[in-house]
């Protein structure tokens, strides 16, 4: 098992080395002269001197690539153009607001997914499993900025049950204040948990297994609670782990809608103003959060599922 782990994180620390190089690149490769652009209104000669030197500019592709990949060793990321704030300290400040959405978004939606999921496979072919089928297919179909938009004028300006922005003060206020922006990024994923997990426990049901378990006479709850669903929720924890680059994309709108802190607000203020250092920090921080889940959900595939160590 330490093996495999080792493996899946120096993969994962490779992966992240490619993406940022090539995250790198493409930044260097946007036309027209950053210094000028992200200083337009004041980009004196003396102020352009100054930031080309801060940033390297000065230097071949090369020279510039190596001495971002030192800072980033040292955790420095840059400094902000404009408040002259350490690009590191902006975008941790920030990242704690994105977590609590994200994760609070995952906790409830694969808890619900898969109660549902496991009731339909337990109930194939019955009016519960179409029902199950109807509600996951619709949930599936409503696009994250809908489900804000609409949320937002229903549960927050009509019926006022919840907080339209911010993100409260203190831990319930917190958690009154996440409903529905969580709500909004993650109803589309308890359908998609929902199928997948229906999907995956039919087939684990049929398996011999199973038929001993019911030999023996354990009943159908726990046979899927406990034998059936520890296999069956393996492709749950990929989905969640890939899925998490399309939860930090959805949660770039939300941020938005809601008027919330975090990484996605970061990113779109900073590519208004041509903040580049602050750009490629939030960009490179999401990255990482991405290859990291990838990396965990495979390990905890892992440990779920030993044959999963030695198929890779």
């Amino acid at each position: 098992m330490f093996t495999f782990a080792i493996k899946r994180f120096a993969l994962a620390a490779l992966i992240l080395v490619v993406a940022v190089t090539v995250m790198f690149l493409m930044i260097r490769a946007v036309p027209g002269d950053p210094v000028t652009i992200m200083l337009w209104p004041r980009a004196t000669p003396e102020l352009k001197e100054r930031l080309i030197a801060e940033m390297a500019l000065d230097q071949s592709l090369p020279k510039q690539l190596l001495i971002f990949f030192s800072g980033l060793l040292r955790g420095d990321m840059g400094v902000d153009v404009f408040s002259g704030r350490s690009v590191t300290t902006i975008v941790f400040e920030q990242l704690p607001h994105t977590l609590k959405l994200i994760f609070s978004a995952i906790a409830w939606s694969a808890t619900l997914g898969i109660g549902l999921g496991c009731y339909a496979a337990a109930h194939p072919n019955t009016w519960i499993d179409r029902a199950a089928a109807a509600i996951s297919v619709s949930f599936i179909a409503a696009p994250a900025f809908v489900v804000a938009l609409l949320s937002l004028l229903v549960f927050a300006v009509q019926l006022q049950w919840f907080p339209a922005i911010g993100v409260g003060d203190g831990f319930w206020d917190e958690v009154h204040h996440l409903v529905l922006p969580s709500l909004a990024i993650g109803l589309s994923w308890v359908g998609y948990i929902a199928r997948l997990v229906r999907a995956s426990m039919l087939e684990v049901l049929g398996e011999n297994h199973i038929r001993t378990a019911r030999a023996f006479g354990l009943s159908e709850r726990r046979i899927v609670g406990i034998y059936a669903l520890r296999i069956a929720i393996l492709p749950v924890v990929t989905v969640i782990g890939v899925g998490m680059g399309f939860l930090l994309s959805s949660a770039v709108f939300t941020e938005i809608v809601f008027a919330r802190p975090g990484l996605g607000k970061l990113v779109i203020d900073s590519i208004t103003t041509r903040n580049y250092p602050i750009v490629m920090g939030a960009v490179l921080v999401s990255t990482a959060l991405f290859v990291l889940s990838t990396a965990l959900a495979d390990l905890i595939n892992a440990i779920l599922d030993p044959r999963a160590r030695t198929a890779n």
